[in-house]
Formats: structure tokens, sequence, C-alpha cells
């Protein structure tokens, strides 16, 4: 078992920024055993989705187990849009045009199924040692993973107002901070950090030692930034 973990935040699309902060975390763990956790949402709203999941799927084939990518709330929404027309314009308003056009397709049922495939088998929620790792959160009140699966994916109150002790440190992503620095708090850490706002891409560095982070790695993106349109992350 790895003493050194990294988490990524939400990604949406910002492939060069992904380059960059996997480069940064090969550097930064120079040879040694390391897990890389990457909390969800990786398309929507920036411009190269494909390429985002592209880059995850190649380094997780080589990983060997180390490398664990979780579904997040846009990864949903996507395979809502594919397996139901009516959920599609919900989608399409949150970013899912930008995503169809990466991919070249023209609509959700034009996605790759092999995309689709696996995304459909990526797990909702992570556990090691000191952590749980989930794309949005938990509701508070009992200890330990929460059971429900739409909680995980989308859920922002009472998770972030709580100062609620799980049993184990969660490290999520699903709210921007619009501010560009991951929320590190005695229970939870956000380390999404608005990348397609405009903001750097963030990786949090975990080891034994210590449950919280220990250090933050970022990276920046050279595309222009997305507009929020609707205000729904």
């Amino acid at each position: 078992m790895s003493d050194l973990t990294y988490a990524i935040g939400d990604i949406h699309g910002c492939a060069d920024a992904l380059i960059r902060l996997l480069e940064r975390i090969d550097d930064h763990a120079r040879g040694r055993a390391a897990v890389i956790v990457c909390l969800g949402d990786y398309v929507d709203r920036g411009p190269d989705s494909a390429g985002v999941i592209r880059i995850l799927r190649t380094r997780q084939a080589a990983s060997h187990g180390t490398m664990i990518c979780l579904r997040g709330n846009h990864e949903q929404m996507m395979l809502d849009a594919q397996r139901d027309v009516c959920d599609a314009p919900a989608w399409l308003a949150n970013g899912g045009i930008e995503t169809l056009r990466s991919f070249g397709a023209a609509d959700a049922g034009e996605l790759p199924d092999e995309v689709l495939t696996w995304i459909s088998a990526l797990p909702t929620v992570h556990e090691d040692a000191g952590r749980y790792y989930v794309h949005a959160g938990f509701r508070p009140g009992c200890r330990g993973i929460d059971p429900d699966v739409t909680a995980r994916l989308w859920i922002r109150e009472p998770f972030l107002g709580s100062n609620y002790d799980f049993g184990k440190h969660v490290v999520h992503g699903h709210t921007p901070q619009r501010n560009g620095r991951p929320d590190a708090r005695s229970f939870r850490t956000n380390l999404d950090t608005a990348c397609v706002y405009g903001q750097a891409l963030t990786a949090g560095v975990f080891t034994t030692a210590s449950s919280g982070p220990v250090e933050f790695l970022q990276a920046p993106r050279d595309t222009p930034q997305m507009s929020d349109r609707t205000g729904r992350p």
C-alpha cells in the first residue's frame, strides 16, 4: 500500500491543466509509489472533455490499480442524457454542448460506446486508511460512507455547512472555489478550485501520517475560461 496519495479536483474538460498537473505529481512523487484519486467531473464546460477522458483512461490502464477515477454529477448527467432523451436538455444547458463538440458528436447517442462503458463502471466513492474520497460529499448524521449515491454526486447543504466527523477525513470537489484556493477544514477538504472558470487545477497531497492534506499542487490552464451560464456546477 502506498503512503502517498494525490487527489485531483474537478477537471471539466481542461485537458491542458490536467497534463501539467500530472507532470507535477510525477515530479513530486520522485519515483515513490503513489495513488492518484480523481474526484469526478471530467466532462462539460471546458474545451476538451474527450482529451481529459482519453488521458485518464490511458493512465489508468497503465497504473496497475493506482489510478482511481470516481464518477461526478456531470458524468452522471451525460449518462442520463444518453439513456433518456428527456434528460438531454439539462445536460446540454450545463456544459454538454462543449462535450459533444469535443467528441465530434451531434447528440448523446453518438458518444463513443467505450467511453460510456468506462464512465458507467466508475465508482462513486473510494476509501483508504485515513480518508473517504467522493465527488460531492455525504449527508451529515451518520458516520461512515453515505449509502445514498445521489448525495455522493450532488449534495451541497447540509454537508458544506456542517462540521460533522464522518469517522475519516472527506476529500471532495463539486462546489467550485472561485478564489482558486482549496478549502481545507477539520473534517473535509474541497479540491474544486474552479479550473474551468479561469483558476488552476488542484491536487491535494495526502500521506499516512495525517488524515488531512499536507500540501497542494496546482497547474494553470492556457485556454479561455468558461462563463457560468447557469450557476449550477
